[in-house]
């Protein structure tokens, strides 16, 4: 990984702006979000980002959880111009690393296209499908 990048936990080093640009009009799964939400979302949320050597964000991640027994991984997203440089690898290994002091039990996520990258750090798929279910609210 290049070293010219760096992981950051720190909501401070967030680029809000830049952040729901990318997710409310690039992001297959949240296309047209306001940023209201966005921002509600990132409040109740621990927020993730990869920091080029400029200081300008190349991605972004949020988990929610309750810091005791579950957390869910989601909004990952690499910039295109960053993609290809480990930056998706640096991401994930930054979220295991600052949840890990933590007590959760389990991590989900869901992803239609990047389950070779969460393979490399033990997420497989639930051994139960009928096990979780989903009921949409909107």
């Amino acid at each position: 990984m290049p070293s010219t990048y760096s992981f950051t936990a720190d909501d401070s080093h967030i680029d809000r702006d830049r952040v729901h640009r990318w997710l409310s009009e690039q992001a297959y799964w949240a296309k047209g979000r306001s940023r209201s939400v966005q921002e509600r979302a990132m409040d109740a949320s621990r927020n993730y980002g990869v920091i080029d050597a400029v200081g300008t964000q190349v991605a972004y991640a949020r988990v929610v959880t309750d810091g005791v027994t579950f957390a869910w991984l989601c909004d990952v997203f690499v910039a295109d111009d960053a993609r290809g440089n480990g930056i998706g690898k640096m991401l994930v290994e930054g979220v295991i690393d600052d949840l890990s002091p933590l007590p959760i039990t389990r991590i989900l996520l869901a992803t239609a296209d990047a389950h070779g990258l969460y393979a490399q750090y033990g997420f497989a798929p639930s051994e139960d499908p009928h096990r979780y279910m989903i009921r949409q609210m909107r």
